[in-house]
């Protein structure tokens, strides 16, 4: 309503506008000059430094913006991604249990089994046996957790993970459980003997806890093997599921 075309400027107003413009100019070559003299002023007193201070900080903050903005590649899958998704597929189905938080401890006992140089299958079958992957499971002689660990006898090992409270972290409790199995064993260099002193079973002459772990580990390594049979990875794992069932109904 208010706003005038060109051809309705007078020509005095018509005349104020190249001075407008060339104000707005002066004013920003004015700006760039005093710019360009504190960036010599800057460089003369303080070197490049200041200059590579203020490029990392411009790319950090560029790479920040960039990350929130565009679409970041998905990360690498582990190696062994679809053979840790075969085992806890097996141990939810048999002990009833959710399927996500099995392949959390499967991948977990596999990683402490690499840091102490035990085999995964062994760890997994002793938590089958103490627990059941139960991770609040609690025993009458006060043993927690997925392994079934007694704090008073252990505070030591538990108090690199924060003490007593850490024995239902399951991940606290697979790497104390997994470094007490690692202790016998090497203690004893015979696993029936390492697994009947975890379960404080030496007196057993039937080794009747042993037994119980080897025959889960044994069922363990054959879904292991039928996923490993060389096949299309979609046929490995039909013929997992169909070992998996199988051992379900033993």
């Amino acid at each position: 309503m208010f706003a005038k075309s060109i051809s309705e400027i007078s020509p005095g107003e018509q005349a104020a506008l190249p001075l407008h413009w060339t104000r707005k100019m002066v004013t920003l070559v004015m700006l760039f000059a005093s710019l360009s003299a504190l960036a010599l002023l800057l460089n003369e007193r303080y070197g490049a430094q200041w200059l590579e201070s203020a490029y990392a900080a411009v790319e950090s903050e560029a790479k920040a913006v960039s990350e929130r903005v565009l679409p970041q590649p998905a990360p690498a899958a582990h190696p062994d991604a679809a053979r840790h998704e075969a085992l806890a597929e097996f141990l939810a189905k048999r002990y009833k249990v959710s399927q996500d938080l099995t392949l959390e401890f499967v991948q977990i006992a596999h990683a402490e089994a690499a840091r102490v140089n035990l085999d995964p299958l062994l760890i997994m079958a002793v938590i089958a046996v103490e627990s059941r992957y139960n991770p609040i499971a609690e025993s009458g002689v006060g043993a927690k957790g997925l392994m079934q660990i007694i704090p008073k006898f252990h505070a030591d090992k538990l108090a690199e993970f924060g003490g007593e409270k850490a024995v239902f972290d399951p991940e606290s409790n697979i790497r104390v459980g997994t470094r007490i199995l690692r202790e016998y064993l090497s203690r004893t260099g015979n696993v029936s003997i390492a697994l009947q002193m975890y379960a404080g079973a030496l007196g057993d002459d039937n080794d009747t806890y042993t037994n119980k772990v080897l025959g889960e580990k044994q069922r363990l390594q054959r879904v292991v093997a039928a996923f490993a049979e060389p096949a299309p990875a979609a046929a490995r794992i039909r013929v997992a599921a169909r070992h998996v069932d199988s051992l379900l109904g033993e």
